[in-house]
């Protein structure tokens, strides 16, 4: 059954942004009923696709990447935090029906959705810089590219990320108008600069291509952080763009007309949801095995004919153990 509505916020509501801002739910449902559906369905598969996507991820960096690089680290910290966003889309269906005008729940669910959205955005940042170096910064980034350093940097993210929403939810329930500008700062801190960043490494790392200095590393390492650091670009212009370019908008004129900023609110958190999906596209480029081991995992294994191989193999090789070793590791590998 449809939720029915709770009735208009009351004065003491209208005084602060975050009352507002729990309403926005029940407003699209109320006002653009196609719609609420529409996002309904997309978020749904946006759930069960990003699940299925990083679990299986999670277990091939966790339990099949033995090496634990800079980049295999920052890659954990993301999948987890796509994850939690991917799990936080339900509850939020729930909550609507459930709990939609309880404040607290209302906070904890906002909060965490935030907390990891960011997260997701500094964690990307982390994976372009740390190919930028790895690439360009060989020699001189060598105290700073190891797994202690990377592990300190995750968990300062994760503490930073809560500190700075946990202050905007509270900034925006204890309303005043002055607050605006520190909101818009704090937006501006977590999402335009590490777009800059973003922007300015894979910028660099393509003029840096073509340099005799750079010849040492494979081309197909370079070419794979090309990849790498675009995916992520296009992933920030699409998923987390639309909805800071809203929340600009809406700084600078709060009187946009109610209906424009509310389908504008959903559809672009709706899209942010998104980049829990098109995450999995960047850990194709963190290490070379993971597409390989991810087509492993979904391939049936044939055990007869891979033991018609191996006698095969030890058939051909008469007299010669070295020959008959590596037919057996190359059969091993194909299967893991």
């Amino acid at each position: 059954m449809p939720r029915v509505s709770g009735g208009a916020p009351n004065s003491s509501d209208e005084d602060n942004l975050f009352s507002k801002f729990i309403h926005l739910d029940q407003e699209l449902y109320e006002d653009f009923y196609s719609l609420w559906v529409a996002l309904m369905v997309v978020n749904a598969i946006i759930f069960l696709v990003g699940v299925v996507l990083n679990s299986l991820a999670l277990y091939v960096f966790c339990f099949r990447t033995k090496t634990k690089t800079t980049s295999v680290i920052y890659t954990i910290n993301l999948i987890v935090t796509d994850l939690l966003v991917g799990f936080s889309l339900p509850i939020r269906i729930i909550m609507y029906y459930t709990a939609g005008d309880c404040l607290k729940c209302s906070f904890v669910h906002i909060f965490g959705y935030f907390v990891n959205m960011y997260c997701s955005i500094l964690f990307l940042t982390c994976i372009c810089i740390d190919r930028y170096l790895a690439i360009v910064q060989v020699e001189a980034s060598r105290k700073w590219r190891n797994p202690s350093c990377a592990k300190g940097i995750c968990g300062f993210i994760w503490v930073f990320a809560t500190v700075v929403t946990f202050s905007i939810l509270t900034t925006a329930i204890t309303f005043a108008p002055c607050c605006l500008a520190k909101i818009f700062a704090v937006m501006v801190c977590e999402y335009f600069f590490p777009l800059i960043i973003i922007t300015f490494f894979t910028t660099r790392i393509m003029c840096a291509l073509s340099k005799p200095s750079l010849m040492h590393q494979s081309r197909e390492r370079r070419m794979r952080a090309v990849q790498l650091l675009t995916t992520v670009l296009v992933i920030f212009m699409i998923c987390f763009t639309p909805f800071h370019v809203r929340q600009v908008a809406i700084s600078i004129n709060p009187d946009m007309p109610r209906n424009i900023s509310l389908i504008v609110y959903h559809v672009t958190v709706t899209l942010s949801s998104l980049n829990s999906c098109m995450d999995p596209i960047v850990y194709c480029f963190v290490t070379n095995n993971f597409q390989s081991t991810m087509k492993n995992i979904f391939r049936k294994s044939e055990p007869e004919q891979t033991s018609g191989d191996i006698i095969s193999m030890n058939k051909s090789s008469k007299g010669s153990g070295t020959n008959a070793i590596v037919a057996f590791s190359n059969t091993i590998a194909n299967q893991w």
